[in-house]
């Protein structure tokens, strides 16, 4: 018999770039909230766009896995008191983000009162997802995959096991841009803390290109 286990790539978790999480006080938010929470937040914090490793997660509250659904477009979604503001950061930048703590951000006439926070450290997992990354629009599901591998290996990472979702718009002022969900599996703890910290493509700013740890689809 030959039985080869898999080699332990136990990796430290990094503190360099963290996810800082805040507690929210609210019950209803526009679903098209990117541009604006954007917005709210950089106003309380005027670095955040420019700054490397910085990113601004948008908002699920209302996922259809907990018992809700959120609405496709238009409209409101709700959210619960589990629900977080999420932001992205260089571990140095964490102590100048708390001052979000205590803001009442208004979001088209729905107020976001924002609460205390916690670090969050980056988890090497080896499935991630990307909610939202930019496309150019009128791209087709394998020309959007082929892009995408193109980019992770102009960063040195290769990944045979990709999946995309279907085509969302994210509403800014004069335009509208294309983004699809993404999904990463197989890949090493080192590349997934990569991607976690540089993300792919633009918008991060608007919650784009940023990956987070997923569940995945287990072997059989």
């Amino acid at each position: 018999m030959f039985w080869e286990e898999d080699e332990d790539e136990t990796i430290k978790r990094p503190e360099d770039i963290v996810d800082l999480a805040f507690s929210l006080v609210a019950t209803q938010i526009p679903v098209e909230h990117a541009y604006l929470l954007s917005q709210a937040v950089e106003r309380v914090l005027p670095w955040l766009t420019d700054e490397t490793g910085c990113g601004l997660h948008q908002i699920h509250g209302a996922e259809s896995g907990n018992g809700w659904q959120r609405p496709d477009d238009g409209g409101a979604m709700y959210i619960s008191k589990r629900t977080k503001l999420v932001l992205r950061l260089p571990n140095e930048r964490v102590e100048d983000a708390g001052v979000l703590t205590g803001q009442k951000l208004d979001l088209d006439g729905y107020t976001l009162e924002v609460g205390k926070a916690n670090v969050r450290l980056l988890n090497p997992v080896s499935t991630i997802y990307a909610r939202y990354i930019i496309t150019d629009g009128d791209e087709s599901e394998e020309q959007f995959l082929e892009f995408v591998s193109e980019q992770l290996q102009e960063i040195g990472i290769r990944c045979k096991k990709m999946m995309c979702g279907r085509t969302h718009t994210i509403r800014v002022p004069g335009r509208e841009l294309q983004a699809r969900s993404l999904m990463l599996a197989d890949i090493s703890k080192e590349d997934s803390l990569q991607l976690q910290k540089l993300g792919l493509g633009r918008g991060r700013n608007i919650g784009c290109g940023l990956f987070i740890p997923h569940k995945g689809i287990q072997r059989i």
